[in-house]
């Protein structure tokens, strides 16, 4: 977001906002606020037979609150009886939820680093944290839920009954890197793809100490890894989905939590040789470069599908390693400047030491690389799936921002048919999702263009219910958003902010149902503090 903007109108919802952060609340975890009528009556709350748009884009983090939502029998915390909605997701977050999708996904990434050497009946692991087994899992694989033939998963439970990872910036990483070393040290596994999640989960933060914590235990556990591939002369490579804590300040010196669009590292440390360095290696590329690599030294030719070439630059000469590791940093990019730069601040002295000694490059995680619009910053769903993928996949944003720019977004038969139907029943639309410049779950502009649509169709009654959250926003950043969306309602005369909350309590993907819970009861009961802000809203 810009420094230079600012609140454009204070309404009581905006002003609910400012007061909270006054008794030390901050956007991604703001408590409820709940906008009432006079009386003090909750308006906006989803009732049975309601239509509700859940406009957010990117999925694994939507999935548990549209199943408290949609699912008849949900059982993980009580809901209200017999309130049935009519769903719409902006894209499908998963296969087998109750709602329909207004962008469904295009065929599935055919021929991905794991399907081909599952087709040559090689087995396979993936460790991770949970905090992101879904990337390593599900979008590593091609946005595929299959799990593959000779496939398997160890998931290790990240810290739970904590308030925030700073709190423990360790998180699991040494469980990860003793699964690590068994699955290698295992006879049938030949190969271990494998993430670290600190640099990134915890590079969210605003605590620094934690934050150099975190970035040194994924150095201290590389370590580790570094001498039992030594040891054992499996062949390394180390690389990282995209950027974090190594641009954690902006210019100005205050802290930017989110994703970077910078470079990130790939190392090339074939210990199966008795000179690991003599691998000769292209200077530059992009994440889409590493599931051809990988085939290049399994040996294994590139299915026409990947389209992206080996960052290898001569034949690979030599026997075949017998075993192999892939070694995901998550979060870990390369920046020049030291001001701001965890990663150089931080005590990293083994990864000082592979990129210094073995062959390396550096990598494009951002933008276009990834599928993604021109300058925009990468993030773990588009990292994964480019790493495994082998090619360029333009993302659901690039499809959605165009379908609003050509306006086959204002002609989607989905958004038409749930707005006719809505009309017919005179019953209120809902329109759910995140509030932000730019998200990787969406974006304020997809809430915009669907309330012009509604204008456009007559809707009558509009409840809009949205998710803040700053990472890689300015501090306080959610007033100025809310303060945009009751300023776009007021030019359109129509919608009514119904909900503001952080969006810790609805983005959960970690089965953390007492915080999606609390979503819950403020989506559908009215829970939280309460605003009032007229007779009847919208």
């Amino acid at each position: 977001m810009d420094k230079k903007e600012r609140i454009e109108i204070r309404t009581p919802m905006v002003k609910a906002v400012l007061e909270a952060y006054d008794k030390g609340q901050e956007d991604e975890n703001l408590e409820p606020i709940i906008a009432c009528d006079a009386r003090g009556r909750p308006i906006g709350r989803l009732e049975n037979g309601d239509f509700v748009i859940f406009y957010d884009i990117r999925g694994e983090r939507e999935i548990e609150i549209t199943q408290s939502l949609t699912e008849k029998n949900f059982s993980e915390f009580p809901v209200k009886k017999d309130t049935l909605l009519n769903f719409v997701t902006m894209i499908e977050y998963k296969s087998d939820l109750k709602a329909r999708v207004a962008f469904p996904p295009k065929r599935r990434v055919k021929n991905s680093l794991g399907e081909v050497i599952s087709n040559e009946g090689i087995t396979f692991c993936k460790v991770s944290e949970s905090e992101k087994a879904v990337h390593v899992g599900f979008f590593f694989n091609g946005r595929s839920e299959k799990i593959f033939r000779g496939e398997h998963r160890v998931v290790i439970p990240s810290p739970e009954g904590i308030s925030s990872f700073s709190e423990k910036p360790e998180m699991s990483i040494e469980l990860v890197t003793k699964e690590v070393i068994s699955k290698l040290s295992d006879s049938e596994t030949r190969i271990v793809f494998a993430n670290f999640a600190n640099a990134d989960v915890v590079g969210h933060t605003e605590d620094r100490e934690a934050v150099l914590k975190a970035v040194e235990s994924v150095d201290k556990e590389l370590g580790k890894i570094l001498d039992y591939c030594k040891n054992k002369k499996v062949t390394l490579i180390v690389t990282a989905d995209h950027g974090t804590v190594e641009e954690w300040l902006y210019p100005d010196g205050t802290i930017n939590t989110g994703h970077t669009n910078n470079l990130v590292p790939f190392v090339l440390a074939d210990f199966s040789r008795d000179r690991p360095n003599e691998v000769k290696l292209k200077p530059s590329g992009e994440l889409s470069n590493i599931a051809p690599t990988v085939l290049q030294i399994l040996g294994l030719k590139s299915p026409p599908e990947m389209e992206a070439e080996s960052l290898i630059l001569d034949r690979w000469k030599g026997p075949k390693p017998k075993k192999v590791l892939l070694l995901i940093l998550d979060g870990w990019g390369l920046n020049e400047p030291k001001e701001g730069n965890m990663i150089h601040e931080a005590y990293t002295p083994h990864f000082d030491q592979i990129w210094a000694l073995y062959p390396h490059a550096k990598l494009k995680a951002s933008g276009e690389a990834v599928g993604m619009p021109p300058g925009t910053v990468g993030n773990s769903e588009a990292g994964h799936l480019h790493i495994g993928a082998g090619r360029r996949i333009f993302l659901d944003r690039v499809r959605i921002d165009r379908s609003i720019k050509d306006g086959s977004f204002f002609k989607n038969r989905v958004f038409l048919e749930t707005m006719n139907k809505v009309k017919a029943e005179k019953k209120p639309l809902h329109l759910l999702g995140i509030v932000s410049h730019y998200s990787s779950h969406g974006t304020i502009e997809y809430l915009f263009s669907l309330l012009k649509l509604a204008r456009r169709k007559g809707i009558e009654k509009v409840y809009i219910h949205s998710l803040i959250g700053r990472r890689g926003e300015k501090p306080e950043s959610g007033a100025i958003y809310i303060s945009k969306v009751e300023n776009m309602c007021r030019q359109l005369s129509i919608g009514s902010l119904s909900t503001v909350m952080g969006r810790f309590w609805a983005l959960d993907r970690e089965e953390n149902w007492d915080r999606v819970e609390k979503a819950y009861q403020a989506l559908v009961f009215g829970e939280g503090r309460r605003i009032k802000i007229g007779s009847e809203g919208n």
